[in-house]
């Protein structure tokens, strides 16, 4: 016999609104939205919602936006909903009180095939480490991040020239489908976990300008997969030295081209039509790139008004 069930959807980003969307698509009863609070952006400080709002006000769905999950009158506002299952998709860590309120537990959709990748960035580190295959994961939350029992997962193909934001569309898509397969067998009482695996584990840290700079030190396979698993969001950068100007450059669509050579790393060589730079094992041809305080431009618009000196180089 299935189970009447009562959902509360806590998420904040586009990727959890493609499963918000399919909940409500499907009939589930969402009977609560728990999303970011509103935050002034851009030149005018204007508030700006989560997309998840966005969707959620359009559906007249229910919408809680807590500064902080323990203070008592959220919990109390969310006891008052009577969920009996919650799902929570790209959102932030949950206190105890919040994850052990209802009936069927709480459940997450993580963009990656868990243990592996646990953390803030999964779909950008899985490219940024040259992996072929990543998946989504549902799992049942416990008090750690990321570590809880498995539910279900699904593998997805990461191509050779796929970027993270390409990933990022797939694994939405294919993580909704497993979202309602896990909602189903919840609802029908045929769930079973699995305990996630102790063994070594790669890590999905929080991105930073740190480690989105590009050491042109490094072999072309990791620097043209550091670039596609930062392109579009948040993007590579390094510095470009032009003459007297050193410049903080963003890089996005590249491509790769082994090659044997005996030019310093970081060398730019650039003609009419292209801009490649000399790394370990071959060239990163440029084809989007953004200077500082311009758009974001394809390689030949800025090949017609910029010129590059002959000792010019990345660094």
């Amino acid at each position: 016999m299935k189970k009447n069930m009562r959902i509360v959807f806590m998420g904040t980003p586009e990727f959890a609104v493609t499963t918000l969307k399919t909940l409500v698509e499907h009939n589930y009863n969402v009977v609560g939205v728990i999303t970011a609070p509103d935050k002034p952006a851009g030149r005018g400080q204007k508030l700006h919602e989560s997309d998840v709002k966005k969707y959620a006000v359009a559906q007249n769905l229910n919408v809680l936006q807590p500064t902080n999950l323990k203070d008592e009158s959220f919990i109390n506002d969310l006891k008052a909903l009577k969920a009996n299952l919650q799902i929570v998709v790209a959102f932030r860590m949950l206190p105890e009180v919040v994850w052990q309120m209802p009936e069927y537990g709480t459940f997450n959709l993580h963009a990656s095939l868990l243990p592996n990748y646990r953390g803030a960035a999964p779909i950008h580190w899985a490219i940024i480490n040259g992996e072929t295959k990543t998946g989504v994961t549902t799992f049942f939350i416990d008090e750690k991040i990321d570590t809880g029992a498995i539910i279900l997962q699904k593998e997805a193909d990461i191509k050779n020239d796929e970027t993270v934001g390409s990933l990022h569309d797939k694994l939405m898509n294919i993580g909704s489908e497993l979202v309602i397969d896990t909602v189903k067998l919840i609802e029908t009482g045929e769930v079973s976990t699995t305990i996630q695996p102790q063994t070594e584990i790669k890590t999905a840290y929080k991105l930073n300008k740190d480690n989105c700079k590009i050491d042109w030190n490094e072999s072309l396979d990791n620097i043209y997969n550091k670039i596609r698993g930062l392109n579009p969001f948040p993007s590579a950068w390094c510095y470009l030295e032009n003459g007297e100007d050193t410049l903080a450059v963003k890089l996005f669509k590249v491509e790769k081209d082994p090659a044997t050579h005996s030019k310093p790393f970081g060398t730019i060589i650039s003609s009419k039509d292209d801009l490649k730079i000399a790394v370990k094992g071959g060239y990163i041809f440029i084809k989007e790139i953004q200077l500082p305080g311009k758009r974001k431009m394809d390689i030949k618009s800025l090949l017609n008004g910029y010129h590059f000196s002959e000792d010019s180089k990345m660094l």
